[in-house]
C-alpha cells in the first residue's frame, strides 16, 4: 500500500513537514476553497501540487472533487454542472492526479453527534448515537414526519435527551451534525438544511440511485479519456437519515453500480469504517470480490455498540477485523501488481494534541498511531507469506 495522510491544505493545523516524519510519502487533499460545482483551475491545481512536493511528498490522489447538489438532484443546471466537473477532471489529469474521490450522499458528508466522546484511557473519538441524533430531528430542526423515521422507543428516548440538555448542549449538537465537517460539502444553519431537505421531497432511493448512474454515464467517459479513476466514498453512516436516501452502502449497491456503468474509471474508495458499521457487509470479502475496482483505501475500524450507536476505535481494534482485511489487500497488490493508496482514516485526539485544536478524526498523533500500526501490520503480513510489504 502507498502511505498517504489527508492535508486539508495550507490552513490545515498539520504541516506537511509532520505529515512526512509520521511515514506517508503522499497526501490527498482537495482545493477546499473552491466553491461546489465550480471548475477546479490548472494553474490552482499546479500551484498546490508544487506546495506539496516542495514538502518531498507528492499529490495523486484527490479527495474530493464534491458532486454538486443540482447533480443528484437533476437540477435545471445538470448539463453546465456536468461540464464543469469534466473540465476539472481533465484538468486535474493534467497535473499528474490519477484517483479522484467523490461520494453521492445528499446534503451531508459524513455525520457524527459527538466529536470529542472520551474514551476510558482519556483520548476522545468521533461517535454517532441514534437518539441524539433524532432529539436534533425531532426537536432542534423539527423536520415534518421525521418521527416516521424512528421506533417508539427511540422516539421516547430522544425527547428525554432533549429535556435534559440545556441550550448550549443543543448548540452543540446542532454543530456538530449540519455546521460543516473538515472536507464536508456542505454547512447549514438548521432553518436552511430544512429548506434543502425540501428539495429531495420527490427523491427516494430508487431516483438517486438512477441519477447516480446518470452522473457516471456522463461523467466516466472524460475520466477514460484522461486517465482518471473516480472512486466514490460510501455513505457514511451507512442508512438513512433525515429521510434522505443513501444508495451507496452496501456490497449490493456497489456491484450494482459497476454492472450499471463497466467504465474502469468508475471505481471504489474502500472505506472500512463507513462500510464496517454495518455487521452484514463482509469486508475482506469484499476485497476479494470487488478488489479490480477499489482505487484507494480509508482504513479504520469501527465499535458497534449494542444500542444501534458507533464509534471510531483503534485502528486495529473494534469491529473491522482488520488483519484480514489488510491480508486481503496485500494479496490483491501482489497479485495485480499494484500498490494502492491507502490513508489512516479518522484518528483519535490524543496526548499533546488534546491540548490544541485539530480538525475532529485528522488530528496528527492519532493518524499517526494508526499509520504506524498498519504499516506494521502489512509488513507482517508480507513477511509471513514471504513476499515484499
Amino acid at each position: 500500500m502507498t502511505q498517504t495522510m489527508r492535508w486539508f491544505g495550507p490552513n490545515d493545523p498539520v504541516q506537511l513537514r509532520a505529515i512526512r516524519q509520521a511515514g506517508a510519502t503522499e497526501v490527498v487533499t482537495a482545493l477546499h476553497e473552491v466553491p461546489n460545482g465550480a471548475v477546479w483551475e490548472r494553474e490552482a491545481i499546479a500551484a498546490r501540487k508544487a506546495m506539496v512536493r516542495a514538502a518531498g511528498l507528492d499529490w495523486r490522489v484527490v479527495e474530493s472533487l464534491p458532486v454538486d447538489e443540482g447533480i443528484k438532484t437533476r437540477s435545471p443546471e445538470w448539463d453546465r454542472l456536468i461540464a464543469q466537473y469534466c473540465e476539472s477532471l481533465t484538468n486535474l489529469a493534467a497535473c499528474g492526479i490519477e484517483v479522484v474521490t467523490y461520494n453521492f450522499m445528499p446534503l451531508l458528508d459524513w455525520t457524527r453527534t459527538d466529536l470529542g466522546w472520551e474514551l476510558p484511557d482519556g483520548a476522545r473519538a468521533l461517535r454517532f448515537e441514534l437518539v441524539a441524533l433524532a432529539a436534533y430531528d425531532l426537536f432542534i430542526l423539527q423536520r415534518p414526519g421525521a418521527a416516521e423515521s424512528y421506533d417508539a422507543a427511540t422516539c421516547a428516548a430522544a425527547e428525554q435527551r432533549y429535556a435534559t440538555m440545556d441550550d448550549a448542549a443543543r448548540l452543540e449538537l446542532e454543530r456538530t451534525i449540519i455546521a460543516g465537517l473538515p472536507g464536508s460539502e456542505e454547512g447549514f444553519t438548521s432553518p436552511a438544511f430544512l429548506r434543502a431537505i425540501e428539495t429531495y421531497a420527490d427523491i427516494n432511493a430508487a431516483t438517486l440511485r438512477e441519477h447516480h448512474v446518470a452522473f457516471l454515464e456522463a461523467v466516466c467517459p472524460t475520466a477514460d479519456a484522461v486517465g482518471i479513476r473516480l472512486v466514490v466514498h460510501p455513505d457514511d453512516p451507512p442508512f438513512a437519515i433525515f429521510g434522505l436516501p443513501r444508495v451507496v452502502s452496501t456490497e449490493a449497491d456497489i456491484a450494482n453500480l459497476f454492472a450499471r456503468v463497466p467504465n474502469r474509471s468508475n471505481g471504489l474508495c474502500f472505506c472500512t469504517g463507513s462500510l464496517g458499521v454495518r455487521a452484514d457487509n463482509d469486508l475482506p470479502g469484499m476485497v476479494d470480490r470487488l478488489g479490480d475496482r477499489i482505487g484507494f483505501l480509508h482504513l479504520r475500524s469501527v465499535q458497534r455498540e449494542p444500542d444501534g450507536a458507533f464509534h471510531e476505535a483503534e485502528h486495529l481494534g473494534g469491529d473491522a477485523a482488520m488483519a484480514a482485511i489488510v491480508a486481503a489487500v496485500h494479496a490483491m497488490s501482489v497479485r495485480e501488481q499494484r500498490s494502492i493508496p491507502m490513508r489512516p482514516d479518522h484518528g483519535h485526539q490524543m496526548l499533546d494534541d488534546l491540548a490544541r485544536v485539530t480538525n475532529p478524526g485528522y488530528s496528527l498523533l492519532g493518524r499517526m498511531r494508526g499509520l504506524a500500526e498498519l504499516r506494521g501490520l502489512e509488513r507482517g503480513i508480507a513477511y509471513a507469506a514471504g513476499q515484499p510489504s
